[in-house]
């Protein structure tokens, strides 16, 4: 989509707050701390019956050495030659500041249009003091006071912005793509995954764990096919969350985890399958959500030809009933077998996604339950009569019999291998109904 709005400008002067404002809805973390966004964060917003892209960025930050600043820095130029309009948020409560000064100067080289937003104007006396941001001689002449936490002014300002739209902008452009999450513990190698797809620094990547904080968004395009693929924060145990800011973005994962249709968990292969990876399979299962498992760092195994028969048999034995769950092995760094994975995200997608015709459904599980029908239960014969799916969202099939009370969960899993192994349904949990009839 060719509508993208980039939210730029030094530390701590809003912008996140504002971000979340326009996409309505809390996605950024806010915080008093400098520095809490770092990565470029995409949400989407409608204003005007159009359909726009809003990039929230890390705070601008010039002559310094960290090296999430140096990074921060990179991923605001990104936003800039990649937006239609350019928001750059100042604070009306500190005024001008030298950081503005130096950062309208980055701008200045830039064609496209720029608005002033003077945040933090949550009365006609500090709307006032805006008026001192025309000194930066920048953007369309004018500057717009609003107060991005109630939502003042913010109508005036977008009834301008969206003027300059290339786009028509009139649909949804993410109606019915499939969201695939990346998750897993800290420092796995997620952020590096999703840039090694994209060919380019998406997310920051450095080696200190918890350096992504938020869920990154990313549309993206592979073999024909089209996804939304989310980076997100490293999950750790709840006893080892200290931090306010680590808590957010352990929130951010998991509501992440609940909005989308794939999920990836990333397991380090130095480390092994550990029980915070499979509370996070259970959660994902518990959510109906299509899932695979990655394991990550292959390069760095020590290994022969029996290596990963023996750590996915291991594996297989710890999932225990959910061996539905695929895994493949793969090292980011290398490149090595990361598209198959994006592949297998996408075929577990149309897995879950999958409508069987209750003629072929019939047709071939109903011999199978004539071959091994259900025990007779009190001197009572159960006979399963007719199967359909159910129009859901997730492969849910109702089995329609006399005595549906009767059926026990032994005899519910053997339904469900028996409809795995006559239809793909690799990666997805499959629920089981009984009707009366």
């Amino acid at each position: 989509m060719a509508n993208i709005v980039a939210i730029v400008g030094r530390p701590n002067v809003g912008k996140s707050t504002f971000f979340n404002r326009l996409i309505e809805e809390r996605k950024a973390i806010e915080d008093n701390v400098s520095g809490v966004t770092r990565d470029r964060h995409y949400g989407h917003a409608q204003w005007g019956g159009k359909f726009f892209s809003v990039v929230d960025t890390g705070g601008y930050v010039t002559g310094s050495d960290d090296v999430f600043e140096a990074e921060i820095r990179k991923q605001v130029k990104l936003a800039i030659e990649e937006a239609s309009v350019i928001l750059f948020v100042v604070d009306c409560l500190d005024g001008l500041t030298d950081l503005d000064k130096e950062f309208a100067n980055e701008l200045r080289s830039t064609k496209k249009p720029i608005f002033i937003v003077a945040n933090k104007a949550d009365s006609p006396e500090k709307a006032l003091l805006s008026a001192e941001f025309y000194g930066l001689g920048l953007g369309d002449n004018e500057v717009f006071p609003i107060a991005a936490v109630s939502g003042s002014g913010t109508g005036d300002l977008l009834d301008e912005v969206i003027k300059h739209f290339p786009d028509s902008g009139e649909e949804d452009p993410d109606e019915g793509i499939p969201k695939i999450a990346i998750l897993g513990r800290p420092n796995v190698g997620k952020s590096s995954f999703l840039n090694a797809l994209l060919g380019k620094e998406r997310s920051i990547v450095t080696d200190e764990a918890g350096t992504t904080r938020d869920a990154i968004h990313t549309r993206y395009k592979l073999y024909g096919k089209d996804f939304i693929i989310t980076d997100t924060a490293g999950i750790r145990k709840k006893a080892k969350v200290k931090e306010d800011i680590e808590f957010y973005s352990v929130m951010r994962s998991l509501r992440t985890l609940e909005d989308s249709d794939v999920l990836i968990i990333m397991v380090d292969a130095t480390r092994g399958f550990e029980s915070q990876d499979m509370n996070l399979i259970n959660l994902g299962i518990k959510n109906n959500k299509g899932i695979m498992i990655m394991v990550n760092k292959w390069d760095l195994i020590e290994k022969d030809h029996k290596t990963m028969d023996t750590i996915k048999k291991d594996m297989l034995e710890k999932l225990g009933e959910n061996r539905w769950i695929p895994i493949i092995f793969t090292s980011v760094l290398t490149k090595q077998r990361i598209f198959q994975a994006i592949e297998l995200a996408v075929r577990v997608f149309e897995n879950k996604t999958r409508k069987v015709p209750t003629s072929k459904l019939n047709e071939l599980i109903l011999p199978e339950i004539e071959n091994y029908p259900p025990p007779a239960n009190k001197g009572k014969y159960i006979k399963i009569k007719y199967i359909t799916q159910l129009p859901t969202k997730n492969p849910v099939f109702a089995f329609f019999c006399n005595l549906p009370q009767y059926i026990k969960e032994p005899y519910t899993r053997f339904l469900e291998n028996r409809l795995r192994e006559n239809f793909d349904f690799e990666g997805v949990p499959i629920k089981i109904t009984y009707k009366k009839k």
